[in-house]
């Protein structure tokens, strides 16, 4: 694995966290002639807005990226330009997303003393160094955080009926609901055992990390950490305009 120098050791008695942010996708519902995460936001490419905010967190100690293959070279360039000096390697991910954090912890051997690890989406661009700081923070008494916010709409369980048709079947209580974000965190040799665990299953389907905690470590609590409605997901086409109007915001209240 290509690496840059690594930064100055954690402090004493603090875990080394490795940040590694997954760009795996191509992000066909954008419906752009390239992945998303290198579309413009604001004068940057959405990947490198993530990327920042993990390299100015104080918590952090170094990046991993796990890019679409053919673009690593790019977003080399791009963090090189943009002096992203966290950032030990850019490397393939994998074509789902399960594949692409087993690919972030596989990279994390090449990393000796990371104790933690947060995986987070490249296309929320907007995460905060107050969430960085409650993930990590949550991770001193928990083996794994997911960071969420509560549901503002009503959530519906569906369906088919009698006509074919979808219908409701359950209406679950609204005050027990969160929507999930990213980063997610562990302590690396949680994550690492329930997808030890998770490849040894054929009818393995995972679309986040805590979920594969929670079905193959049953016994491990995934603590909830409080997240940001701005921690926007850059999926359709007007979720960049949300994406920069939200920053304009950020930038006039300073």
């Amino acid at each position: 694995m290509p690496q840059q120098p690594a930064a100055s050791p954690a402090g004493a008695g603090r875990p080394r966290v490795t940040a590694a942010v997954l760009a795996g996708g191509i992000g066909a519902r954008m419906g752009a002639p390239r992945p998303k995460q290198l579309l413009p936001l604001a004068g940057r490419a959405i990947i490198e807005h993530s990327l920042a905010a993990f390299c100015a967190a104080p918590e952090v100690d170094d990046v991993v990226v796990l890019m679409v293959a053919d673009h690593v070279a790019e977003v080399e360039a791009l963090v090189a330009a943009a002096g992203l000096d966290k950032v030990r390697a850019v490397l393939p991910g994998g074509a789902t997303r399960t594949a692409t954090s087993v690919a972030a912890l596989r990279a994390l051997d090449h990393l000796p003393g990371t104790d933690l690890v947060l995986l987070h989406d490249a296309v929320r661009p907007l995460v905060t160094g107050r969430v960085i700081a409650d993930c990590v923070a949550a991770l001193g008494t928990a083996g794994a955080v997911g960071v969420a916010v509560p549901a503002g709409d009503t959530v519906v369980e569906v369906s088919p009926g009698p006509s074919g048709a979808e219908a409701v079947r359950h209406v679950p209580p609204r005050a027990s609901l969160r929507r999930m974000q990213t980063p997610q965190g562990f302590r690396l040799d949680v994550v690492r055992r329930a997808y030890a665990a998770a490849l040894d299953d054929p009818d393995l389907v995972a679309t986040d990390d805590c979920g594969v905690v929670l079905r193959y470590l049953p016994g491990e609590e995934v603590r909830i950490v409080p997240g940001d409605e701005a921690n926007i997901k850059v999926t359709n086409p007007g979720d960049v305009e949300v994406a920069e109007a939200l920053l304009r915001r950020r930038a006039a209240v300073g």
